[in-house]
């Protein structure tokens, strides 16, 4: 059986990470994603970098496989017909321009629902269609900053910390692909597309969940915990002898087991720290006495003591032990191109009655134009016309 969208074509408007990073999604699940690049330079991540491998950049390579590439430049009414033919035998539409610049173009989603009732349109913005901060650019770190939980993050006392991947981004590109699926549902009964707009600032503001809920119960900024978490303890990061070692215990059972798993009885006996309630009010005294008890031995001395007794913990892995780790390699998390080069992460969707993602080369700048002009029925002297002279 084949993957889920096989059959369905996605037209990928889409450049830096938010967007591609949903149509990714899309490419893993079986559709045939036709992602169109800007003559000469292409999606502007293929020059971030370095490193770059056999002239693409890193970052282009992590979020473009499993798509064809073409080149056009949409300023041109030769290329705006192009997307016109396309979208006629099109299921999916993802764009992520600037509010306002789809109808200059003549492709904004009124104009195109005419040539396709059935098409489902996605724009991702910084801050959405509507609104006061509708004309604003917005990358990831302003939607982070904006959201609330960048004031969470970092140590008590020092300055706020940025995560090292694009939270907003991936959080608008995973619900643009949750909305596109929902989309596509809803055409089965009714026949028809929708449009959807997703945007950078709204979806890392709901990821703020239980913090946000803590602010409107107490009135209160959430504090910042470093690693650990503010209603759960013991739940954080401690200090071993070598390396870090993450201890996330969840109930009062799990409390005991960690109690005797550390040679430390008498302190699953101690009414201070009898409930999970208890040991968040007396959260200093606790992790004092633990971080003393841990530096004796090593974190993978601990993680296998741990595993055994059913504590949930692990040490904090580089790349390099995720790269070495036995679950990842089961799962066939990383996965190595028959042409060479570097490894690619693979996809962590898995279907039982349908054949599982595998490796999908990420396409050179503009490698499927003439086949996909070709498909379309564009004749040679038409081709011509249409191709930048940057091609």
């Amino acid at each position: 059986m084949a993957l889920p969208l096989k059959g369905l074509r996605v037209i990928d408007l889409t450049k830096d990470f938010a967007g591609p990073f949903c149509t990714m999604i899309l490419a893993d699940l079986g559709a045939e994603v036709v992602k169109i690049e800007k003559p000469g330079s292409g999606d502007e991540t293929r020059a971030w970098g370095p490193p770059f491998i056999d002239g693409t950049s890193y970052y282009f390579l992590s979020l473009n496989r499993g798509k064809k590439s073409v080149s056009l430049d949409l300023k041109r009414p030769e290329a705006q017909k192009v997307i016109r033919r396309l979208v006629i035998d099109s299921d999916i539409l993802v764009e992520s321009n600037r509010p306002g610049t789809m109808p200059k173009f003549g492709l904004d989603y009124p104009k195109l629902r005419r040539l396709n009732h059935a098409l489902v349109y996605c724009s991702i913005s910084g801050f959405g269609q509507t609104g006061p901060y509708r004309e604003r650019l917005g990358y990831d770190i302003v939607a982070f900053a904006m959201s609330g939980i960048m004031a969470t993050t970092g140590e008590p006392g020092r300055p706020p910390m940025r995560v090292s991947v694009p939270v907003a981004d991936i959080a608008a590109g995973h619900y643009a692909s949750t909305a596109i699926l929902a989309a596509l549902s809803k055409r089965l009964i009714t026949g028809q597309g929708d449009y959807i707009d997703i945007s950078l600032f709204d979806s890392i503001v709901s990821w703020s969940t239980y913090l946000a809920g803590y602010y409107f119960a107490t009135g209160k900024e959430p504090s910042k915990m470093g690693s650990a978490h503010p209603s759960i303890v013991p739940y954080q990061a401690f200090r071993c002898k070598d390396k870090d070692l993450i201890i996330a215990v969840g109930n009062d059972i799990q409390w005991k087991s960690l109690c005797n798993a550390l040679g430390l009885p008498n302190l699953a006996r101690d009414r201070r720290f009898a409930s999970n309630p208890l040991r968040v009010r007396n959260r200093d005294t606790l992790i004092k006495i633990l971080s003393k008890r841990l530096r004796r031995g090593t974190a993978f001395h601990w993680h296998g003591i741990l595993v055994e007794n059913g504590i949930p913990s692990t040490p904090i892995y580089s790349f390099l032990d995720v790269s070495r780790d036995r679950q990842v390699s089961h799962r066939k998390m990383l996965i190595k191109s028959r042409k060479g080069g570097i490894p690619q992460l693979g996809s962590p969707m898995r279907f039982l009655l349908s054949f599982n993602p595998s490796f999908r080369e990420v396409p050179r700048l503009g490698q499927h134009t003439k086949e996909v002009l070709d498909e379309l029925g564009f004749s040679t002297t038409e081709q011509s016309r249409i191709r930048s002279p940057n091609d």
